[in-house]
């Protein structure tokens, strides 16, 4: 078909295949995520039990796949499927959503520095809770096992934290093999041990503290998290100085393929069609709106003062052919 044809504003192809590609990268993260998360719950038996939930007194590590993995996944869907398929509602969903993760993140860390010494009760509540619920659950006592072993720590401010625990406090009614004791975790490393004794932390507070220095780690979590903290100062900043730009970007490209591609919804105007009549050889032109909303086109207002059906010769917009032709025949024929 022969004539002009408008065009509109144009959606970039690099934004909108970039915000595709990276989102898509976080969607099936997410997924991965939750679907360790469900299968650890599975292996557990929670999912069979779903009140058995709520039956952990200490924190369930599984929660952090769960939760990390629903927000990759809503995220990665929301930006992934709103920039393919240029959706305004996902894209301002996915610029809504990351805003208000950032704001929160932000105001997590200015709350965190302006009350350090809450901060530092309730991580000093948080452990000890966990401590309690150390042979609950097995997620649980690696993460705890992990965390002693990493910073080099025992309890949440010393090993006779673990006097909170009913396995490891020290009381005459404890029949526990580990009575007065703490988790191997606690102990110190000999680089010439290749298999680790889980039992060298037996017995080890009943010791007088110089020797309990010598077998197990005395500084607890808290202040060892604290000097990590300070001694890793710049490279915890620029991990969140960089999570943070990434947001900003993220947000920032969302809302520019958002504003082009409500630009490329309404900036269409009417277009002026001509058409020939069947065998009478005359020819007359007639006015035809079409306006495209997003993937659908819909006829307007025409005139017309012949009889038959016309055959469309030349169109200034990019609408089907057949689509104005049957316009055309169906005002003709009511004449």
């Amino acid at each position: 078909m022969s004539g002009k044809h408008y065009k509109g504003p144009e959606v970039s192809c690099c934004i909108k295949y970039f915000i595709f590609g990276f989102n898509v990268i976080f969607w099936f993260l997410g997924i991965a995520f939750l679907g360790i998360g469900l299968w650890a719950w599975n292996e557990k038996g929670v999912l069979s039990n779903i009140s058995s939930i709520t039956d952990l007194g200490g924190f369930d590590p599984v929660w952090l796949f769960l939760v990390v993995g629903g927000v990759m996944f809503i995220l990665g869907f929301a930006g992934c499927i709103g920039a393919l398929r240029e959706n305004t509602f996902l894209l301002k969903f996915f610029s809504v959503f990351l805003g208000i993760i950032f704001f929160l993140e932000l105001t997590a860390g200015v709350l965190a520095f302006v009350f350090k010494d809450w901060i530092k009760d309730q991580l000093y509540f948080f452990i000890n809770n966990n401590i309690r619920a150390y042979r609950d659950d097995i997620d649980l006592q690696n993460l705890i096992d992990f965390t002693q072993e990493y910073w080099q720590c025992c309890g949440a401010f010393g090993a006779d934290d673990w006097n909170l625990n009913i396995y490891f406090n020290c009381t005459d009614s404890n029949a526990s093999r580990e009575r007065c004791g703490v988790p191997f975790s606690c102990c110190t490393k000999d680089p010439a041990e290749d298999v680790i004794n889980t039992q060298c932390g037996y017995d080890a507070r009943q010791k007088p503290e110089v020797d309990q220095q010598i077998v197990i780690y005395t500084k607890g979590c808290v202040p060892q998290f604290e000097k990590w903290l300070q001694d890793n100062l710049t490279i915890v900043a620029g991990i969140f100085i960089g999570i943070a730009l990434l947001q900003i970007f993220g947000i920032c490209l969302a809302q520019n393929l958002l504003f082009q591609s409500q630009k490329s919804i309404f900036e269409h105007p009417p277009e002026v069609c001509s058409i020939s009549v069947g065998e009478q050889g005359a020819r007359l032109t007639f006015q035809l709106v079409f306006v495209k909303l997003k993937h659908t086109e819909k006829a307007g207002t025409y005139s017309s003062s012949s009889v038959g059906i016309g055959t469309l010769h030349a169109c200034t917009s990019d609408v089907e052919e057949d689509e104005a032709e049957e316009a055309a025949g169906w005002r003709t024929k009511g004449k």
